[in-house]
């Protein structure tokens, strides 16, 4: 089993001049701790759960630059992309540089959206549900096509592009992984068994359902489940010496039994940045070898 690093706060001490430096700081020493996976949040204001929308937000592919360009192992992706926040051409095209620059270390997370606030308040449109789920699966198509050798036209119900050229293409092979976040039953996981490489779920009490409708999902579509990678997350918890260490693991034991590979979680509050260090000494050696 392997932990990823998700980054959903950056109300830090200093504020915006010293975030930079901070964000550098905290991606190196999640690498160095081995953290396979390093994720932001692809939000323009802060969301609800996790403080108001006022407090700081750094636009995602930007962030994921410059994560890139201080570290040199770690995965580096969006949990999730919204599809609504970026016309499919430009997110290939956003993908596929830094998967070049990082020397094909990116990742495509991405899902239908949800934030009718931050979109409302910034000028996105944000349809209706049914036809963001649309827009997704043909945001699907026409990636996985960006990704390929066909330059044809594409024509969808929302879609139009005249030709799906994307030069250089991504060096990772035989393209960037795609993963889809989300739970939803009857689309979401359909999405996922169609089009993916790995699902983003919730380590909750229904973990073990929705795996079962994925399977099911897999088994209508002739896909092979276990060539999908399955990721869940959970709160990252045990304290700057460890103390929680022993209730994380027994977490994370329950959700590797049923098949999670990849575990993310946040390290949230003004002291999550000096805390990764803990996650290297206390939990990633314990379960390397699950």
């Amino acid at each position: 089993m392997k932990l990823g690093l998700h980054v959903s706060d950056f109300t830090w001490p200093g504020g915006a001049p010293t975030l930079g430096p901070t964000l550098a700081r905290m991606a190196r020493d999640a690498e160095d701790a081995g953290f396979d996976r390093l994720s932001v949040m692809d939000h323009f204001w802060q969301i609800a759960h996790l403080g108001p929308p006022e407090h700081e937000m750094l636009e995602a592919y930007t962030a994921l630059g410059f994560l890139a360009g201080h570290t040199s192992r770690i995965t580096l992706y969006t949990l999730v992309t919204g599809v609504t926040y970026r016309e499919p051409g430009l997110l290939a095209k956003a993908v596929t540089t830094l998967d070049v620059l990082s020397s094909g270390r990116a990742m495509l997370g991405i899902g239908a959206a949800w934030n009718g606030d931050e979109s409302a308040g910034l000028g996105f449109a944000f349809p209706p549900t049914a036809e963001r789920f649309e827009r997704l699966e043909e945001a699907l198509q026409i990636i996985l096509q960006m990704w390929g050798e066909d330059e044809s036209p594409y024509e969808g119900k929302h879609y139009r592009l005249t030709r799906t050229l994307n030069s250089p293409p991504p060096v990772s092979s035989p393209r960037p992984r795609i993963l889809i976040g989300g739970s939803g039953e009857r689309k979401t996981l359909r999405l996922v068994a169609q089009y993916a490489d790995a699902c983003h779920l919730f380590a909750s009490p229904d973990l073990a359902h929705k795996l079962d409708v994925l399977r099911a999902h897999c088994d209508n579509l002739g896909r092979d489940y276990d060539t999908i990678e399955k990721t869940a997350a959970t709160s990252f918890d045990i304290g700057p010496n460890g103390e929680g260490a022993d209730k994380l693991l027994d977490r994370l034991r329950e959700a590797h039994d049923l098949g999670i590979t990849v575990v993310t979680g946040s390290l949230r509050g003004p002291d999550g940045p000096g805390l990764v260090a803990a996650y290297g000494e206390h939990i990633i050696p314990e379960i390397s070898t699950w």
